[in-house]
């Protein structure tokens, strides 16, 4: 399973977006589940409607709900909790919406991300592609 990251999400369907091919590129060849949460949900929408791409926000959404893009994994409140325990211990960073998706992929073993941000790669131990 690969955890797909906001970045990813927004380059994989915005075409004037630097990082659109390589981002379609490896959805096309991509064979492995994907993985997301609700809170990357919540922000590709909300990255893709402050940018005026509403039409591409309903287009995503609605891939998104209907079960056939990838996993979202919900949080709970102990998750909640954790990623406000991650953001505390790495405030250091400019982590945001990370620390949560870090959370979920220990929480779950998942190794890979599918990001094009580069904090992935401050997790350590995280495979990112493309």
């Amino acid at each position: 399973m690969i955890f797909v990251d906001t970045s990813a999400w927004f380059s994989s369907v915005v075409p004037s977006d630097s990082c659109y091919l390589a981002a379609t590129t490896w959805i096309s060849g991509n064979t492995q589940p994907l993985l997301t949460t609700d809170y990357v949900v919540d922000e590709t929408l909300t990255l893709l409607k402050a940018r005026r791409e509403n039409s591409r926000a309903i287009a995503l959404g609605d891939a998104f709900f209907s079960g056939n893009l990838a996993t979202i994994y919900y949080f709970t409140e102990v998750d909640i909790q954790l990623t406000w325990q991650v953001f505390r211990q790495f405030s250091d960073k400019d982590w945001s919406t990370d620390c949560s998706s870090k959370v979920v992929m220990e929480k779950l073993g998942v190794t890979q991300a599918f990001s094009f941000d580069r904090y992935f790669r401050h997790f350590g131990l995280i495979a990112v592609v493309p």
